[in-house]
């Protein structure tokens, strides 16, 4: 496709809501400067969700002519690092995004937010709550009852600003105080009812070090980064439409002088793949892929590995447009927009993957000829011509020859003729087999009158292949990827593990391609069709001069519409059994509730966002984990969505009150303990909330590793025991001794030498393996932050 039509079809996809909110506020002269922002979280790697926000926010600003921000949200130290900013600032570059002088951080903000912060105090518009998480909760009331007043509501302007400068200062403890708006108790928004401002957090800073041991709340500080930096509109994903209300709050409370207006639009789901920074990183942990740029993740330096042009994002995220409403994209636009992206842009050159020999007994021996190629043979104007060597012995693909090929087969057999690409016709003559009855060598015989793939007398083999020369091709490792999972939700059961539909042949390594000797002048940029096998580039990493090694960027077309068409046949077939079966069942048992059991094909998210429906009181929990109880939505979701479970929760945070990590872990580790046990009531899980909390505490303290906590679970299920009682008897607290762990690392590095020199040659993202293989060796109880050191620490040596 060319440069026009690209910038047709984009400017024809430009018209949406948020560009006509701007258009309008031109238009009225409410604005005469647009000014966007990007604000990651620099918590993790970017992946192609954030693709969108990135080019819808820095192509308004480049169409309006106005400028985009760089700015990162660090205002949680204990998630953030300068290896997660460095990798953000390489992404949106790579995309083509410049933000000039425009770098910001939300650090930089900190003292004027707490002036701010001070300047509430005094209006009486904030003050210092000394409530416990749980109290704040409690008070909060519910979706049907108004919260009430905390009994530390109506402390002075004196002695709220004296508790904030001693926060400030770090006389108290995480928890011991925070600092909360003073708005509406009885705010149908639960997100108004006085939130939180400020927390205590000891913890060190990527950039600020020590200097703070309190900081400010997302919903505080992002509008107000804005409004400091004049952005004129904030574009966020739809999740944040509910804290809209309160960031509009902020900015007329503080009388900040520029008022930003808060827009939401839809985030970018993928199927196929998981999109989660959590589950991802836990693929990367578990060594399930080789690290966060393993080509076959949706991360951006992971597609950027794999040779997806920077252009082919921007078609694609110009095809699914900007909406209001979530939606799973198919994957299958992506790998379109990076075909045609590169359909017209990838010079052709011809490679074998599985070679099978073939020799010539009609041709010279000893004699080569160089037969004229164009790398580009479907734009004629276009320059680009290389000279192909054909002689006596050649390489042709194993799937090209069939001994016994069926009408519809056109390419070759025994008898048949076929044309080489920009070369002879040949015919096979004669198939040569190794004592195991395998093919290894064709014999055939050429026609010297066909050079260049015409024939005199007019006749046109149906079939064309392509070949190399044995002697002068180039051998070459050929790293075919597919997609990452089998299934198109692999989150869609909740009985399952997602990593169970990892699929099996996601990565095929060809270690005896063979690629035209013109790629000897690779410049290691260049992205190539390989003719009739799609498009491939050399491996930024392990490829060298010494070793070449192709990526496959996408197929030549869509090799998943078979399997599709086939995978929905089959649960299709699948969904009609278990049905026949759930209903004979129903007849035997005389139960009618049999009759209604979940049909496979609908995700899980669709039954709990029905049981939600039908029970206000679930709706009102997944409203309350998400307000008051800050939960991320995914755990949220998955904790409201049967009663049992959320009630077991619950008895849960009573024991321990650390919300989200007792949520995170039952979510991520006893969940999938359970698998498919069905729980109708607390009693179903077989231990008590209050044993889980202590062992949720054991891992929060850092006794016992994330491993080691779910491997505790185990065994409180099977033995009844406590968690103290499991871990004392079975030796499973966390191994901090250095000398202890520079043993377990200094095994893992001597047992796998190959992995050490690709790391020592650049190749960092292998620290995830390394880790990966400590754990294991470790038995789960390496503190894997102490190891981490140390074998970066080796593997600098």
């Amino acid at each position: 496709m060319s440069d026009d039509k690209t910038k047709n079809e984009s400017e024809a996809t430009r018209s949406n809501f948020i560009r006509d909110i701007i258009d309008e506020d031109l238009e009225s002269g409410k604005h005469d400067f647009i000014v966007t922002r990007f604000p990651p979280e620099p918590n993790g790697y970017l992946h192609i969700g954030h693709a969108k926000s990135i080019l819808l926010n820095f192509g308004i600003a480049q169409d309006y002519e106005g400028r985009c921000h760089l700015r990162f949200d660090d205002t949680n130290p204990l998630a953030e690092d300068t290896e997660y900013v460095e990798s953000i600032k390489q992404d949106v570059a790579w995309l083509g995004c410049d933000w000039g002088e425009h770098l910001y951080f939300a650090s930089d903000y900190f003292e004027r937010m707490y002036d701010l912060a001070v300047q509430l105090i005094k209006d009486g518009k904030a003050y210092v709550d000394s409530l416990s998480t749980e109290e704040i909760r409690e008070y909060r009331g519910t979706l049907g009852e108004p919260g009430k007043p905390s009994p530390y509501r109506d402390r002075s302007v004196e002695e709220n600003l004296d508790l904030f400068e001693r926060m400030r200062a770090g006389e108290f403890e995480d928890g011991e105080h925070v600092l909360r708006a003073k708005i509406d108790m009885a705010n149908p928004n639960m997100l108004m009812r006085d939130p939180l401002l400020y927390r205590i957090r000891h913890a060190t800073h990527h950039r600020t070090g020590d200097d703070w041991c309190i900081y400010p709340m997302y919903d505080y500080a992002h509008c107000l980064e804005d409004a400091f930096e004049g952005v004129t509109h904030s574009l966020c994903t739809l999740e944040f439409e509910n804290n809209r209300e309160l960031y509009d709050w902020v900015i007329e409370a503080t009388e900040v002088e520029c008022q930003p207006r808060q827009i939401e639009f839809a985030r970018l789901n993928l199927n196929y793949t998981v999109m989660s920074k959590r589950k991802l990183r836990r693929l990367v942990e578990a060594g399930h892929v080789s690290g966060w740029d393993d080509p076959r993740l949706p991360t951006i330096s992971a597609l950027r590995r794999r040779g997806v042009p920077p252009g082919a994002i921007h078609q694609f995220i110009d095809m699914v447009g900007v909406a209001r409403a979530n939606s799973v994209v198919d994957v299958q636009m992506l790998e379109y927009a990076i075909r045609d992206h590169l359909n017209m842009r990838a010079p052709r050159v011809m490679a074998v993957l599985d070679p099978l020999k073939v020799t010539i007994t009609n041709y010279p021996e000893g004699q080569t000829e160089w037969l004229p190629a164009d790398y580009y043979p479907h734009d004629v104007p276009k320059e680009g011509t290389r000279e192909v060597p054909f002689g006596r012995e050649l390489y042709i693909d194993r799937s090209d020859f069939m001994e016994n090929p069926p009408k519809s087969f056109w390419r070759l057999g025994p008898g048949r003729e076929v044309r080489l690409r920009y070369g002879y016709f040949i015919t096979c003559d004669e198939v040569v087999k190794d004592d195991d009855g395998q093919i290894v060598e064709l014999l055939c015989s050429y026609d010297p009158e066909t050079k260049g793939g015409d024939a005199p007398d007019g006749r046109n083999p149906k079939g064309t292949i392509h070949w190399v020369s044995a002697e002068h091709s180039l051998p070459a490792e050929v790293r075919v990827y597919d997609r990452l999972f089998s299934i198109d939700l692999p989150e869609s059961d909740p009985d399952r593990d997602y990593t169970e539909f990892l699929n099996p042949k996601s990565l095929v390594v060809i270690q005896n391609a063979r690629v035209e000797p013109s790629l000897k002048d690779d410049d290691a940029g260049t992205r190539y069709q390989f003719e009739r096998e799609g498009y491939f580039w050399q491996d930024p990493e392990d490829s060298s001069p010494d070793k070449l090694v192709y990526n496959r960027i996408v197929a030549l077309r869509d090799t998943w519409a078979k399997k599709e068409a086939q995978m929905k046949k089959e649960q299709e077939k699948k969904r009609q059994e278990k049905a026949k079966k759930e209903v004979e069942k129903a007849k035997k048992e005389k139960k009618s509730s049999q009759k209604d059991r979940r049909p496979s094909k609908r995700p899980a998210s669709y039954y709990r966002d029905k049981a939600r429906e039908e029970n206000p009181e679930l709706a009102a929990r997944l409203e309350r984990y998400q307000d008051e109880y800050d939960l991320q939505y995914d755990d949220a979701d998955l904790l409201s969505g049967e009663l049992a479970l959320a009630e077991f929760y619950e008895a849960a945070i009573e024991t321990y009150d650390k919300l989200q990590t007792v949520a995170s872990w039952l979510v991520n580790e006893m969940l999938p303990e359970l698998g498919e046990r069905e729980i109708e009531s607390v009693s179903d899980i077989d231990v008590e909330p209050a044993e889980v909390a202590k062992l949720i505490e054991a891992f929060d303290n850092e006794r016992i590793t994330n491993q080691i906590s779910r491997e505790v679970f185990g065994k409180m299920l099977e033995t009844g025991k406590d968690p103290e009682t499991i871990i004392d008897e079975e030796g499973l607290e966390r191994i901090t001794d250095t000398s202890e762990l520079e043993g377990l690392v200094e095994g893992v590095i001597a047992d796998n030498p190959d992995e050490v020199e690709r790391y020592r040659g650049g190749k960092k993202a292998l620290l995830g393996f390394f880790i990966g293989q400590v754990m294991q060796a470790s038995k789960g109880t390496a503190d894997p932050q102490i190891a981490r050191q140390i074998i970066q620490q080796k593997l600098e040596e």
